[in-house]
This record gives structure tokens, sequence and C-alpha cells, in this order.
């Protein structure tokens, strides 16, 4: 198949619509179920290339959530905790801890529930019937991955009705080393960015402190491998083996540092035991569920838990998350890490990340400021790597 038609483009004014091949080649895709429109085949590409990358890098197999064409965030198949799986509302799904892709994808779609409501899911392995049983039960547009068992296809081609998105892409297609794109008529050229993302990208350490741990490499790698597909400016948390929180598309740096650091913040108060203690009211659904706790974990609890609203949320009335509860938490949270799709400007990124427990931080370094955002990383103990390589995506 040399091309594939689409409704629409980006909006349903925008016709006509497709996806070809200058070449005459075939399409590196098969459609196996439904029919994906303009931005489901933006998040499709976007998000096969990070999960292959993450796969290659690490060794490990990966998953990614994705939204507008970004992630919302990125995984490897590492088991989760008690906590984790309560806090990703997949504590009952059967023989999670023996599906890696199962656990990466849950760990992926869990960490900004928010954000990734109605996903595009993609998939570094062959999406089996675990991971297949996840993905039916939540919002999600469609999925990527390069093959699906038998099991596993049959539950997804019986969600949303019959019309779920279902993708296959060839593993083995290697595009064009010259990438072409139009914008107002004018065609932009460039060569892709094949940069490769690995441990020894993290070999020249600035800071005082030069002990990085291999998981704590690993973290560095899967946040700087979802910049490279993050819309910039970015900056990535990452622990644990996956992304925790994604600032995209910020104009200001610390404005994606703040954001990024947001969303870390709120994956790890869904872990702190008032959270998983809330007792919500009869017939709330899993969605409807991520609006409440972000409400009663945010300064508009009230809303939540005033006087009049709070039966409709809960069978049990939860007492306050305090900011002061909160910041006795923070002060046990360490060893995050940190990526950055281009340098620090300012060392005030530096101090907002030590506020949400990071140690560890990788970015391109260049900044006529260097030498105060290195003396901000020594005075938290630290470890930064400078990469030399800017990673941004548009």
């Amino acid at each position: 198949m040399n091309e594939f038609s689409l409704k629409y483009g980006c909006n349903p004014n925008q016709k006509p619509a497709r996806i070809f091949m200058a070449n005459g080649g075939d399409l590196p895709v098969e459609i196996l179920n439904g029919r994906p429109g303009y931005i489901n085949f933006l998040d499709a590409f976007n998000s096969w290339q990070l999960v292959k990358e993450i796969k290659e890098s690490t060794g490990m197999v990966a998953a990614t959530s994705f939204k507008h064409v970004s992630p919302t965030s990125a995984a490897v198949g590492k088991k989760l905790s008690e906590a984790l799986k309560r806090s990703c509302f997949v504590d009952d799904i059967e023989g999670l801890d023996d599906s890696p892709l199962a656990c990466a994808y849950a760990r992926a779609r869990g960490t900004d529930r928010m954000s990734s409501f109605g996903d595009w899911i993609a998939l570094s392995d062959v999406c089996d019937e675990t991971t297949a049983r996840i993905i039916a039960r939540e919002v999600s547009d469609g999925v990527i991955a390069p093959g699906y068992t038998p099991e596993a296809l049959a539950i997804l081609k019986a969600k949303r009705k019959g019309a779920y998105n279902v993708v296959r892409i060839d593993a083995s297609y290697v595009p064009e080393e010259i990438e072409r794109k139009q914008v107002f008529g004018v065609t932009f050229e460039q060569g892709r960015n094949n940069f490769k993302i690995d441990r020894a990208l993290l070999d020249h350490i600035v800071t005082k402190n030069k002990t990085l741990p291999e998981e704590k490499a690993v973290d560095l790698i899967i946040s700087l491998i979802t910049l490279k597909y993050t819309q910039s400016n970015s900056v990535c948390f990452a622990a644990d083996g996956q992304a925790i929180g994604v600032g995209a598309g910020q104009q200001s740096r610390i404005h994606c540092t703040r954001l990024a650091a947001q969303k870390a913040d709120l994956w790890h108060l869904r872990q702190h035991e008032k959270v998983l203690g809330l007792k919500f009211a009869e017939g709330v659904g899993r969605p409807e569920k991520n609006n409440i706790i972000d409400l009663y974990l945010s300064d508009d609890a009230d809303e939540v838990l005033g006087d009049g609203v709070w039966r409709n949320h809960f069978a049990v009335r939860p007492a306050p998350f305090t900011r002061e509860e909160k910041a006795e938490y923070f002060k046990t949270i360490k060893g995050v890490s940190l990526g950055s799709d281009a340098f620090f400007p300012f060392s005030d990124n530096i101090e907002r990340a030590f506020r949400s427990g990071v140690s560890y931080v990788a970015e391109p370094g260049g900044s006529v400021r260097d030498d105060l955002v290195i003396e901000a990383a020594d005075r938290h103990n630290m470890v930064m790597a400078f990469t030399g390589m800017r990673l941004f995506h548009h």
C-alpha cells in the first residue's frame, strides 16, 4: 500500500488528506483495525521511534503514551510496586508481573493520567494479551506495535464498538536520511535526527559528585530519548525506569522545568498513603477518579472536599492533604533524574528541580552561565552530565 486516504487533516476543514510514500514504495504500516487520522499517524510515527530507541539503548521493552505529538510518559518494563499498581489503577490486572510490556504501558499510562486520557500508544514489542487488557479498558485512540498475538488483537478489535485503531509497523523499516515538510507552501528539508543516545553520552560529568549509578543512567537515557520526541522547549523528569513528568512546548525553560516538576510531584503524591486510602463513592469511574485526585492534591481541594459536594465523590470524607504534609513528604524524595533538550540558561532550573527530589541531571551545556548552573548543582550535591547535544523537536 503506497498511500492511505484520511478523513481530514489536523482539523475537519483541512481536506483532502492522506499519508503516502513520495518514493513510490510501500507504507511501513498495516492498518489492522479502525481508520486512524492525521494526528493519529503523527503520534504513531513519533511514538514508535521513541520506544524503538529506548529498547535499543536500554535492552528493555518500552511503551509510551502520546497526546498531540508529545509523550505524556515513556517507560521500560520494570515491575511495579504495590503502591504504584494502585496509583496506576492496575492492581487488579491478572498476570501483570509476568508481562514486562504490560508493566511498561501501565507505568506510561498511569504517570500523568489527566494528560494520557485519549492517548495514542506505542509498544516496542509484540502486544500480548495482558497489555491488551489494560488498553481495552482505558479511553484511547489507538496503538502501534510490531505485532499482536491473536488474543491481543481480538481484544483490541472489540474496543470502541470495533472502531479502535490498531496499526502494525514494520520493525525493520529505515526511513530516508533526508526529511521534508511544508509550511505555508514552503518546503523545509533537513537531515534526520539520527543522534544516538546511550550510556556513553553521560560520561562528561561536570560536577564534583561524579557517582552515577547504572539505574540512574538508564533513567537519564529514558528522559533524553523522551525529549527527542517531545515538542520543544522541553524538560523531562524520570525515576524508576520511566518518565514521571514531561514539561513540553514552553517558550521559557524555567516554565518547562516548573511544569515537569509539578507533574513529577503529582506522580509521587499519588502513591502517598493518604491518596491510596481515598474511599470513593459508589459508581465513580477511573477517569472521574483521576480528576478527583488531581483536585484533591491541588490548591482547589474544596471543589471536591466542600460541605456540599464531597458526597458526590467520596464514601468517606477524607482529611485535606495540607501543604505542610506535602512539604514533609517531598523532603523524603531523592534520586530523581532530569533531562533538558537544551542548556539551562539560569540556575533557577536547578533550584526548582532540587525541590522535587532531583539528584541527577543531563543537559547539553554551552550556556554563558554554565558555571553558575554547575555551582548550583554542586551546592545540592547533584551529579550533572553535559551531553553536548541539543534535542529540539518541532
